[in-house]
C-alpha cells in the first residue's frame, strides 16, 4: 500500500475564539476592550440562535475547540446556554473570566472538561478592587473559586501583573498556588485601547510594566529560530508575526500559516483578536461562514502593506527575532499598521540580552556519526552537568544535518497528555503512538499506576523532542545520556535507521587510518582487544559503534556508550573490516565467506531501539549492505598482543 504523507496541513478552521461580549461588570485600568455592564452595545450582541448557527456551520467545515472570552461573558444571561451548546460541539474548550458571576449551577456546568482561566488582579481586596475599579469584586472572585472546587472543576489561576499590583506579585502568585496547582501569568505588556480613547490609553501606558520585568514575567524562549532552516518537516513557529518573508505583506504569512479565527460580539470575523480595523473584519450577519474563511481571510494577505516606514524601521531591525511587534500593535498604538511601537523596542533589547544569556547558559551542540544534536534544558547546563565523556563530541553550533531535544526538569500534567495508541508496555518504557508524535513514558516494574518517571514526546522521524523529567529541583550532574534518559540508544538508533546507520554491539578502532570493528557480545573480549591495541591507533569506543553507509562507503564512527575503557572518540574512519572475536591460544584471521551467514552475525549484533517494521526494514536492507560490501573475519586471539601484527595484514 503505497503511504500518503501530508507535506502541508490542509487550511481547516479549526479553533474558533468568540467574544461573547465587550461589556463587564469590572473596569479593569488594563482592558483595552471595555464597556460598562449596562452599555448599548449589548442589544447589537450575536443571539444565541446566532451563535449556534456560526458552531455548526464552522463545525461542518472542521472546527474542533473554542475559546470563549470577552468581557465577562458571563455577564450574558444565556451564558449557560452558551457555553453547553459550544462546548457539546467541540473536542476541546477554554474559558476566560474574572471568576465574580460563577454561580453553584455554572461551576457544575464547568465541570466539563476544558481549560478554564480565571483572572486575579491582586492578592488582597485593597489592591485587585482598585485594579477592577469595582468594591467587592475580590470577594466576588474568591467566591467563585470555592464554588468551583466545591463542584470539582479544574481552572488556572491567571495572574494579571501590571504596575499597580506588581509589588504584590510574589503573595499573589502564592495565593494563586494555594487556590489550584494550575498557574498561569497573563500578558505581561499591555497593548493600547481598541476605541483610541485618550484617556484609557493613558492609563493602560501608566500600567505598563519596565521591559525588563516583562522579560521575567513572560520568558521568551530563546529556542525559536535555532534550527528551523536545517530541521526535516516540522519548523519551528515560522516567521515572527506579521513580518513577511517575501515583501512588506504585514499579514501573508500569518494568514497562511494560521488554523484559527475570531469572532467579536456582533458577528465580525477575521484571523486574529486583535484586528478591529472595520473593513478586516467580515460581517457574518450578511454572509456565511465559509465565505469567511475561503475568500474574505485569505484575501486580507495581500491587503496591508507596510510599505517605507515598516521597511525603515521593523522590517529591517537586527531586533526583529527578539520583538513582539506586529502590525497589530502599531495600529492600537498609531492607527496605522506600519509604525514601530517604542515600548516593544525598549522590551526587544531586554530580550535580546536575556537570549544571549540564555544562550550561554541553556544551550550545547553534540555531533555524533555526522548528526548535531542540539539540546535545550530549562536548567542551567554547566560543566559538570554531563559525563566528561561528552567533552569529546560537543561542537559549537548546528552541522549539516541537525536534530533538537528539549529538557524539562519536570513533568507534564498527563491529563494534559494525549496519549494516542499504546503500542508497547514492558518497563522501564510504555510507548504510544499519534499520527504526529511518539510518546515514551519511562516506567518502573510492577506498577503500572504510579506517575511516570520521564516523559519523552518526539516527532516522526525524532528529529525533535521534548523530554520532562521528574526532578524538582532542576540540579544535574554527571548526566550518562544526552537525553538524560537511561540511553541515548532510544533517539540515535531510530535516527541512524533513516540515515543508513545503526550501533552494533562492539568495540572500535583506527589504526592507519582503517575502520576496524571487534564485534562480540559481553565478555567477548571487545575491551581486552583495545586494552592491548592502545598506542597503536585511535580507540572510538569498547562497546558501541555505529556503523553508516555514505556516498563513498561505509563508515566506522566513535560513540560516547562505553563499556569498561573510558577512551571514546568521535573520530571517524572508512570501515576496512568487520572482526568477530574468539578468544583462543593463537592469533589468526579465519574469513567468513558466506552472504547469509555475514547477515545473520550482522544482525544479531545490531542494537536494536523499541523496533517498529519500519525501523526493521531499513535496518534490513543496511545489513544486506553491509554483509555484501565489508569484509568479515573470524578473529581467533590471545592476549599476548601479538594480535596487532595479524590486523596489519588488513
Amino acid at each position: 500500500m503505497n503511504q500518503i504523507v501530508l507535506k502541508e496541513f490542509p487550511r481547516l478552521p479549526l479553533d474558533g475564539k468568540l467574544d461573547l461580549t465587550y461589556r463587564c461588570n469590572n473596569n479593569c485600568r488594563h482592558c483595552w476592550l471595555w464597556l460598562p455592564h449596562n452599555a448599548d452595545q449589548g442589544q447589537q450582541e450575536l443571539s444565541f440562535d446566532e451563535i449556534r448557527q456560526i458552531v455548526d456551520d464552522s463545525r461542518q467545515m472542521g472546527c474542533q475547540a473554542w475559546s470563549i472570552s470577552g468581557g465577562e461573558p458571563m455577564l450574558r444571561p444565556d451564558f449557560p446556554e452558551i457555553f453547553d451548546y459550544l462546548t457539546r460541539k467541540s473536542v476541546s474548550y477554554s474559558l476566560n473570566t474574572n471568576g465574580t458571576l460563577i454561580t453553584h449551577g455554572i461551576a457544575r456546568q464547568l465541570v466539563r472538561r476544558g481549560k478554564k482561566m480565571v483572572a486575579l488582579y491582586g492578592a488582597t481586596a485593597d489592591v485587585h478592587d482598585r485594579v477592577t475599579r469595582n468594591p467587592g469584586s475580590y470577594e466576588a472572585t474568591m467566591r467563585g473559586f470555592a464554588y468551583l472546587k466545591e463542584a470539582g472543576a479544574g481552572f488556572t489561576v491567571q495572574i494579571i501583573p501590571m504596575k499597580e499590583n506588581y509589588h504584590q506579585y510574589g503573595d499573589m502568585l502564592k495565593l494563586a498556588q494555594s487556590l489550584s496547582p494550575h498557574v498561569r501569568v497573563g500578558a505581561a505588556w499591555l497593548h493600547l485601547s481598541a476605541c483610541g480613547s485618550a484617556s484609557r490609553n493613558r492609563e493602560i501606558t501608566r500600567q505598563r510594566l519596565d521591559p525588563a520585568e516583562v522579560v521575567l514575567l513572560d520568558e521568551p524562549d530563546p529556542t525559536v529560530g535555532l534550527l528551523d532552516a536545517q530541521l526535516i518537516g516540522e519548523t519551528n513557529g515560522s516567521s515572527p508575526c506579521g513580518k513577511s518573508e517575501k515583501d512588506d505583506c504585514l499579514f501573508a504569512s500569518c494568514i497562511s500559516a494560521r488554523r484559527d479565527f475570531h469572532i467579536d460580539p456582533y458577528g465580525q470575523m477575521t484571523f486574529c483578536c486583535f484586528i478591529k480595523a472595520p473593513d478586516m473584519r467580515f460581517n457574518l450577519r450578511q454572509g456565511t461562514f465559509c465565505q469567511a474563511w475561503e475568500e474574505f481571510i485569505p484575501s486580507l494577505s495581500e491587503k496591508v502593506h507596510g510599505g517605507q516606514e515598516y521597511l525603515e524601521n521593523c522590517g529591517s531591525c537586527e531586533l526583529r527575532q527578539d520583538c513582539h511587534w506586529c502590525g497589530v500593535y502599531s495600529y492600537l498604538e498609531h492607527g496605522r499598521f506600519s509604525a514601530k511601537v517604542d515600548y516593544l523596542c525598549q522590551v526587544a533589547r531586554e530580550t535580546r540580552q536575556y537570549n544571549q544569556e540564555w544562550k550561554r547558559d541553556h544551550l550545547r551542540y553534540y555531533k555524533i556519526a555526522g548528526i548535531t544534536i542540539q539540546v535545550t534544558a530549562d536548567f542551567p547546563i554547566t560543566r559538570d552537568t554531563f559525563a566528561s565523556k561528552f567533552d569529546g563530541f560537543q561542537v559549537d553550533g548546528p552541522g549539516e544535518d541537525n536534530v533538537s531535544i528539549r529538557l524539562f526538569s519536570r513533568l507534564p500534567e498527563l491529563s494534559d497528555l494525549r496519549l494516542g495508541k499504546e503500542i508497547y508496555r514492558k518497563a522501564p518504557w510504555a510507548i504510544y503512538r499519534q499520527s504526529h508524535s511518539w510518546i515514551y513514558l519511562g516506567i518502573t516494574p510492577g506498577d503500572n499506576n504510579r506517575d511516570p518517571i520521564s516523559v519523552s514526546i518526539f516527532n516522526p522521524d525524532h528529529s525533535r523532542g521534548s523530554i520532562f523529567l521528574n526532578n524538582n529541583s532542576g540540579e544535574f550532574l554527571g548526566l550518562q545520556a544526552i537525553t538524560a534518559l537511561p540511553t541515548d540508544q532510544i533517539l540515535l538508533a531510530r535516527l541512524l535507521a533513516d540515515r543508513q546507520g545503526c550501533y552494533l554491539h562492539a568495540s572500535g578502532m583506527i589504526m592507519d587510518g582503517k575502520g576496524l570493528l571487534f564485534v562480540g557480545h559481553s565478555e567477548a573480549g571487545k575491551s581486552t582487544m583495545l586494552k592491548m591495541l592502545r598506542g597503536q591507533g585511535e580507540i572510538l569506543c569498547d562497546d558501541r559503534v555505529i556503523v553508516r553507509h555514505w556516498p563513498d562507503g561505509f563508515q566506522i564512527h566513535g560513540t560516547w556508550s562505553h563499556g569498561e575503557l573510558p577512551d571514546v572518540s568521535p573520530a571517524s574512519a572508512p570501515l576496512r573490516a568487520i572482526l568477530y572475536l574468539e578468544k583462543a591460544s593463537e592469533n589468526v584471521l579465519i574469513p567468513i565467506e558466506d552472504k547469509k551467514e555475514r547477515l545473520a552475525r550482522v544482525l544479531s549484533y545490531v542494537i536494536k531501539p523499541l523496533v517498529n517494521t519500519d525501523w526493521w526494514e531499513k535496518t534490513l536492507v543496511l545489513a544486506g549492505k553491509i554483509a555484501l560490501e565489508v569484509p568479515a573475519y573470524r578473529l581467533r586471539f590471545d592476549q599476548s598482543g601479538k594480535v596487532s601484527e595479524v590486523l596489519k595484514t588488513l
